[in-house]
């Protein structure tokens, strides 16, 4: 990529991170980015454009760089272990500041709505893919909705960070609730097969 746009990229980031959504414009994201704020509008023809690209490219670098994790993820728990060291390692960054700010944006600004959906749906598709993986061969396979529960497990998340923000310990006290769900479904896992076979027929 450009030098300079993958710069204005960074930049737009950056920008939220330090002015939030509200804060942003081709000033202060030129700024970030070290350049002039006429290539904001050279290089993206508009603000939101260049939001919206920058939404999309550091999700998809951030999904690729869990990827390898998500692939090695064999139950439940393993997964919110990984969600728990996303969560960790995307605060440390200010990727969660990021969020919360175009999550609130896109609430009264639409043309966020759609780059901020998107940029959900590429972690959607991910965490999906190893659900499905998760899950076969459970008594739950048969009858979960795992298009429906990956975005749950997404939306907890997204929950999580932003109430971490005002109630630190309301948050990993939820994240510790969860753990101990995936721990009774690895319960249910671990039963024989006799009453793996009722407890299917049941569901």
């Amino acid at each position: 990529m450009n030098t300079t746009k993958q710069k204005l990229l960074d930049g737009a980031l950056e920008a939220i991170r330090v002015h939030g959504v509200a804060g942003v414009s081709a000033r202060t994201i030129a700024a970030a980015a070290g350049v002039n704020q006429a290539l904001v509008f050279y290089h993206f023809g508009s603000v939101h454009e260049l939001l919206a690209a920058a939404c999309s490219a550091g999700t998809a670098a951030r999904v690729a760089a869990y990827k390898e994790r998500l692939e090695g993820v064999k139950s439940l728990r393993e997964l919110l272990d990984v969600g728990r060291a996303l969560h960790e390692e995307e605060r440390e960054l200010g990727n969660v500041r990021v969020l919360a700010q175009l999550l609130a944006g896109a609430q009264v600004d639409k043309k966020l709505a759609a780059p901020t959906a998107d940029a959900l749906a590429l972690w959607n598709a991910e965490i999906e893919v190893t659900l499905s993986r998760v899950l076969t061969g459970s008594p739950f396979a048969d009858f979960a909705d795992v298009r429906g529960l990956s975005r749950a497990i997404s939306a907890a998340f997204i929950g999580l960070e932003l109430h971490e923000g005002v109630d630190p310990e309301g948050a990993q006290s939820a994240l510790s609730a969860l753990e101990q769900l995936a721990g009774l479904l690895e319960m249910v896992d671990d039963l024989g097969p006799i009453a793996r076979s009722r407890l299917r027929a049941r569901l």
